[in-house]
């Protein structure tokens, strides 16, 4: 009896083990610590965390399983590499579930409280549109879209708990980890890409608020396809630019020329 015991103890310890490297990971993609390409190790993070190989090799096996990870013979794993056509799948997979639940949401009852929160995160991007009327420049930068993606990550992960579907939310959550892979380098959001966003967000909050199915399904549908529009430009313009590094290599080492260092 002692045994069985210390050995569904030691099973539920290496778990918590595995599953803390395993996060570990995510979140090292997840804030732009591993882009793609980069490769994992297993003694560096093993050591880091202060923890044995093992539990880091099956995190990483869990995330190769996911996609977030590549296996490649002599190299280990890697970070994905997305194609063009991954960014439109994952974008398709996207808008079927959020649309989705977004309409299943709005044809029940949303508390008060969830509104009114709906609502802050929507008129938050109305402060970084202010803050880049004052700087003067064009677009936000790589800190302020941070802080932006960080807001949009909020407010659709609570769009995603309204549905009370814990299977759609675990699929979203690491498809949108997915995008960001390869949206860790974007480009900074304009003003007017600023109030599309929040007139977007301010509209589904009224879809919910006032039961329009319709409405929310409608207009969330047209923000993730404007999103997806946004990262092939995007994806686009990095192959364009990567194709003229490989044929005018010299031209992209000239003084003063900012290195492109996203792909």
């Amino acid at each position: 009896m002692t045994d069985a015991r210390s050995s569904q103890t030691r099973k539920k310890n290496d778990g918590s083990v595995r599953d803390l490297a395993y996060f570990h990971i995510q979140k090292m993609i997840a804030t732009g610590q591993l882009v793609a390409g980069n490769p994992v190790s297993e003694l560096y993070l093993a050591k880091e965390l202060g923890i044995s190989r093992t539990p880091v090799r099956e995190a990483i096996g869990q995330l190769v399983g996911e996609g977030l990870l590549d296996q490649i013979p002599n190299r280990g794993a890697v970070v994905v590499q997305l194609t063009r056509q991954d960014i439109i799948e994952l974008y398709e997979l996207r808008e079927a579930l959020e649309v989705y639940a977004v309409g299943k949401a709005a044809s029940h009852p949303v508390s008060h409280a969830d509104i009114d929160r709906l609502r802050e995160l929507a008129d938050k991007i109305l402060t970084f549109k202010e803050e880049l009327m004052k700087s003067g420049k064009p677009a936000l930068d790589q800190e302020q879209m941070q802080s932006l993606t960080s807001c949009d990550l909020s407010f659709h992960a609570l769009l995603m708990r309204l549905a009370a579907n814990s299977r759609i939310v675990k699929i979203v959550n690491e498809t949108r980890l997915l995008i960001r892979i390869f949206a860790m380098h974007r480009d900074g959001h304009t003003i007017q890409r600023l109030d599309q966003m929040n007139n977007h967000h301010r509209d589904i909050v009224r879809g919910l608020s006032e039961h329009d199915d319709q409405l929310a399904m409608r207009t969330l549908s047209e923000h993730i396809k404007t999103s997806l529009e946004e990262r092939l430009e995007e994806f686009d313009h990095w192959e364009r630019e990567a194709s003229l590094r490989q044929s005018l290599p010299v031209f992209f080492d000239l003084p003063g020329r900012v290195k492109d260092s996203s792909r």
